[in-house]
């Protein structure tokens, strides 16, 4: 556990949970917004908090994989063994929900988000409290997700009762969601874990969310977006793009892994790695907001495998371009 917190705090996030308030805490992918998963009412004040639609589903946090039966109606095979080979850790499993599971968690669906956290300070939490927790990224509706204690208290000031410092977010980008509530598994989002990963643990193809998919959350084609307007651009494109705009008067920023030559160009830097990406994408467009860009040009990575194609889903959907539409990086490519 983070060595600034006690376990005092803890208990006090716990008694807070109890009495129906939201805590934020830290897990290894982005911090959470979290509410007592039983309560209705307590799910309500993340969705007011939020801004967030009524019918977007949650995901539930849970200890280990010994609470499914608890939240799911059926534990397919395929859940097993997927939780078993990666749970504590950044997927989230969607599996047709139990009896009893509130419709407020839900949006209504017939089925549930289910998944065990890596983070120390998520996991204690979970166990001390002794049940689920609905927990969405802990910022604004369709803003930046938040990976830091501090991107949380900018967000959403006096909307959570309590904020877990747990550090900075190891992973950095959202959960990998696959749906196994249907005959064939669906990714119905990218993520660490990734779409080969999931495939040599089934022994099987898992598919692309197509048209009438089972929703999921992050999959609207606007989310993860700062203030400033998000451009996308291959390497080659990107600093000739970001010029023009600043020649026409724009605070302009370019998000990437290599410095722009040109004066008045805000540099939001990336490493060079997809992991390292990954980890500081949220960061540098939670930058572009401190610094006030009215345009951000970013860099997408070529690269799909591994986490790089979680990279280009959340950087589309900054953009608004969500699962379809053509950008300069897949053009000129």
């Amino acid at each position: 556990m983070n060595a600034t917190l006690q376990d005092a705090d803890i208990a006090r996030a716990v008694e807070l949970l109890r009495a129906g308030q939201l805590v934020a805490f830290p897990t290894e992918t982005v911090y959470g917004l979290g509410a007592n998963a039983r309560d209705a009412a307590a799910v309500a004040k993340i969705f007011a908090a939020k801004g967030r639609p009524a019918d977007h589903p949650l995901i539930v946090h849970i200890a280990s994989a010994r609470a499914l039966p608890l939240w799911a109606a059926h534990v397919p095979e395929a859940a097993r063994r997927l939780a078993e080979a990666f749970w504590p850790g950044p997927l989230t499993l969607v599996l047709p929900r139990a009896d009893g599971v509130p419709d407020a968690v839900t949006g209504g669906l017939s089925t549930v988000g289910l998944r065990v956290p890596r983070h120390p300070v998520a996991l204690a939490l979970l166990r001390a409290f002794d049940g689920g927790l609905a927990a969405p990224s802990a910022n604004r509706y369709g803003r930046v997700s938040p990976t830091s204690a501090a991107h949380v208290r900018d967000g959403l000031g006096d909307r959570v009762d309590l904020v877990l410092d747990g550090g900075r977010c190891e992973v950095g980008l959202e959960s990998t969601i696959v749906d196994l509530s249907g005959d064939v598994p669906v990714l119905l989002r990218p993520g660490a874990v990734t779409q080969a990963m999931l495939e040599r643990v089934l022994g099987e193809r898992v598919h692309p969310a197509g048209e009438g998919a089972t929703p999921a959350p992050g999959r609207k084609p606007s989310h993860y977006a700062p203030r400033a307007r998000v451009l996308l651009a291959s390497d080659a494109e990107a600093v000739s793009l970001a010029r023009c705009f600043h020649m026409g008067g724009a605070r302009v920023g370019l998000l990437s892994a290599t410095a722009p030559m040109e004066a008045g160009i805000d540099w939001l830097g990336l490493p060079p790695d997809t992991d390292a990406q990954a980890r500081e994408l949220y960061q540098r467009l939670h930058d572009a907001d401190t610094l006030g860009l009215d345009i951000v040009v970013a860099v997408v990575p070529r690269d799909h495998a591994g986490i790089g194609e979680a990279l280009r889903d959340r950087l589309r959907r900054a953009a608004g371009l969500g699962d379809g539409t053509p950008d300069a990086s897949d053009l000129s490519a």
